[in-house]
């Protein structure tokens, strides 16, 4: 039997996208066989909304997964300073190097899901100091990312440390996988990449995530991480200029770094009749809330180190049947165009409100749409599927160096 410890700053019970993709994709993995282990640290995130714990670690079975908290820093407000955001990333891929040291003959393939970029830094160190094969299973481009948004400046000592680390990754890795083909593209452009790199989809649970019966209400809808990568401030100032005539609700479902600033806007704005922040709620009730919905959003802010984003929420929207507006360009906007399930919107109030009236109005059109998501998902991205997949690499990669 195939050992596999997969690495992950996020983990259920947090509510993020990424915790509940390495949930799925562990479970599927030990259904199909493998003995798998995960490490991840004490529920953290959203920060600020869970007990901080000083214990160095704890273990637990989760439907046939062996789970191991490791503790980290815990930021204590929903929006950290630098400081403790930094510490909550960097102490715990510290603290997982140290525990695979001494653990490391327990494993045959370690799985480092990235970002964080520091996840990596378990990987990187028994990839070096053992036999165990190593695959980077990267997400998102980081280091860009926190560029475009701001938090990072190019050029910066910070940024040339990133970049050398990120490239010392990536050529001492086994295996490569990425969530997207733009992804793919550009990590190839930047970077000397020695090992196979091959796409490995964020998916959805298409079991857990399906149309549900009951009637639709006159609302859409966002379900997911409330941060800075989103453009959830036009969506809600959209719904603000189009209430004279749809009386639509918009639920924010999730938490995060920008919430706070939402709420003061929907305040200022007098927009609490119409726009609903439900907070975290357990996973189990989003494909409800999805099926009642009208239409799902997914608006990412227009920037070039953001183009190659498929957000795992508009993969939950099409599995429910919903859809879906999004904003930006790239990947969001293939995957509208090569499912028929979603329109993308230009990042502004009006021409979101305008995108949206035309899908209001035509409900043949939106039924057809949601119709086609399914189907696309359910034959494309199932994580089942993925996690298949994925298995399959770890028995090759494990055979040809037995």
């Amino acid at each position: 039997m195939r050992r596999v410890c997969i690495v992950s700053q996020h983990f259920p019970p947090e509510k993020s996208g990424n915790a509940s993709r390495i949930y799925d994709t562990a479970v599927h993995l030990a259904d199909l066989g493998l003995d798998v282990t995960v490490l991840a640290p004490h529920p953290t995130f959203p920060t600020g909304s869970f007990p901080r714990t000083w214990r160095r670690s704890s273990v637990q079975e989760v439907n046939g997964v062996h789970v191991v908290r490791l503790w980290t820093w815990q930021p204590a407000s929903g929006d950290p300073g630098f400081p403790s955001r930094m510490a909550y990333y960097l102490l715990f891929p510290l603290h997982a190097a140290l525990w695979l040291i001494f653990a490391q003959n327990r494993f045959d393939v370690i799985v480092t899901s990235a970002p964080p970029l520091f996840t990596g830094l378990p990987g990187y160190i028994l990839r070096r100091t053992s036999a165990v094969k190593w695959i980077l299973d990267i997400r998102d481009l980081w280091i860009d990312a926190s560029i475009g948004l701001g938090f990072l400046k190019e050029g910066s000592i910070s940024e040339r440390l990133s970049r050398r680390f990120e490239q010392a990754c990536l050529s001492r890795a086994d295996f490569v996988g990425v969530t997207t083909e733009e992804l793919g593209r550009r990590i190839a452009s930047r970077y000397r990449v020695a090992a196979p790199m091959e796409l490995m989809p964020n998916g959805v649970d298409t079991d857990l995530f399906h149309p549900t019966s009951g009637g639709k209400k006159r609302q859409i809808i966002y379900a997911g991480n409330v941060g800075h990568a989103q453009d959830l401030d036009k969506v809600a100032l959209a719904i603000k200029s189009m209430n004279g005539t749809y009386d639509l609700k918009f639920l924010i479902v999730g938490d995060g770094d920008t919430k706070k600033h939402l709420e003061q806007l929907v305040k200022t704005e007098n927009l609490a009749d119409s726009i609903i922040f439900t907070g975290t709620l357990p996973r189990e009730e989003i494909p409800r809330l999805l099926s009642e919905s009208l239409v799902g959003m997914a608006p990412l802010k227009r920037l070039a180190n953001l183009e190659y984003a498929a957000p795992t929420k508009a993969y939950e929207y099409m599995a429910c049947g919903l859809p879906f507006v999004g904003c930006g360009d790239g990947e969001i906007a293939h995957l509208a165009h090569e499912s028929g399930a979603g329109v993308i919107a230009g990042n502004t109030p009006e021409a979101i409100a305008a995108t949206l009236a035309t899908l209001l109005d035509d409900p043949g059109r939106m039924e057809e749409m949601g119709r086609r998501g399914r189907e696309y998902v359910a034959e494309h991205y199932g994580r089942r599927a993925v996690a298949l997949k994925l298995k399959q690499h770890i028995e090759r990669m494990t055979w040809t160096s037995a």
